[in-house]
């Protein structure tokens, strides 16, 4: 197995997005069908959210299932056989099991013969994965990188907690990232805090409450979420993000194209382009279709906007989002 020596070439200027692609499972659950488990009704998630129904992975299918779909759509898109890739990096915060990470069962899934390895920043996972990327790519260390966000958040979340089940969803999406002479990822800008972990949350299944017959009694082993912390810091964090990455590259939000942020709450965005004076209408959305992916949401939403035509060549594009953690960040991009 090749492991971290680079193919050589050099140093690159820059990396860029050379495909994308998704995985989407096949099971909708809208949400009529959710009020037939939690005391809910369809207009109350419309108002709140913006979400009408979310995918749910099938029975027998897993995280790295959904994973090497996507990957297999960007590779393809970028005309790049797996052979050549370098480097695959899987964000997710459900993977198929705590170890391995859930990258190596992707590689060989596609058929790889690269480095691979996980990261976990939750909904900000697309982001980071792309800032460790493209600083891969442009140290000359890899040529090719095959960067994955995935979630199967149906089975982390608690389907009697009306809360959040109505918010989450499955789906996978990945970019191939490429060394260029050519503008692509103009910058990238990473954030956290950790006093902020609490609002956001699984907390069994580490060391500090590892699985018992007590802590899957307790329900400890799904998602547990303060919605208006999140809400609050959602709409602060995103919003300061973008205006870095705007500051960093002397634009205006007039110069900005499309805005690819995370899908969690169509509310969160809303607030975000009033704080931010990017206008709704820049904002791709298709939050109404998957609920939250958590790290996928950036991708899936990426890769409907190139395969629809909304996305075109030379265009600007500002990627947003945060997650657990909380972790959060923001790109720039040159499409």
């Amino acid at each position: 197995m090749r492991g971290g020596a680079h193919r050589g070439g050099g140093t690159a200027m820059y990396s860029r997005i050379l495909g994308t692609g998704k995985g989407i499972p096949g099971q909708v659950l809208t949400n009529f069908d959710l009020e037939k488990r939690v005391d809910t009704s369809d207009t109350w998630i419309v108002e709140r959210t913006g979400i009408r129904e979310r995918r749910i992975l099938e029975e027998g299918r897993t995280t790295s299932d959904l994973a090497a779909e996507a990957g297999r759509a960007a590779l393809e898109a970028a005309g790049l056989p797996a052979s050549r890739l370098d480097a695959i990096i899987v964000c997710t915060v459900t993977p198929d099991v705590p170890m391995p990470a859930c990258a190596v069962t992707v590689q060989q899934k596609l058929g790889a013969n690269c480095a691979a390895w996980d990261m976990a920043a939750a909904c900000a996972g697309f982001i980071y994965g792309l800032s460790v990327g493209d600083a891969l790519l442009r140290a000359g260390n890899f040529r090719h990188i095959l960067l994955i966000g995935v979630e199967v958040l149906s089975r982390a979340v608690d389907w009697s907690d009306r809360n959040t089940c109505i918010l989450f969803g499955d789906g996978a999406g990945a970019v191939v990232l490429g060394a260029s002479d050519q503008p692509g990822i103009l910058s990238t800008h990473l954030y956290a805090d950790g006093a902020q972990a609490g609002l956001l949350s699984i907390p069994g299944g580490g060391v500090i409450c590892p699985a018992t017959a007590a802590s899957v009694a307790s329900r400890q082993h799904f998602i547990k979420m303060n919605g208006k912390g999140v809400f609050l810091h959602a709409v602060r964090n995103i919003a300061r993000a973008s205006l870095d990455a705007l500051a960093h590259n002397r634009l205006t939000p007039d110069q900005i194209d499309w805005v690819v942020a995370h899908q969690a709450n169509l509310r969160i965005l809303e607030g975000v382009a009033e704080k931010t004076k990017l206008p709704l209408s820049k904002f791709y959305l298709n939050i109404h279709k998957y609920g939250n992916t958590s790290s996928a949401s950036i991708p899936i939403a990426l890769d409907e906007a190139v395969r629809d035509g909304s996305i075109k060549p030379g265009q600007r594009l500002l990627l947003a989002a945060l997650g657990a953690g909380f972790s959060w960040g923001s790109a720039l991009v040159q499409w």
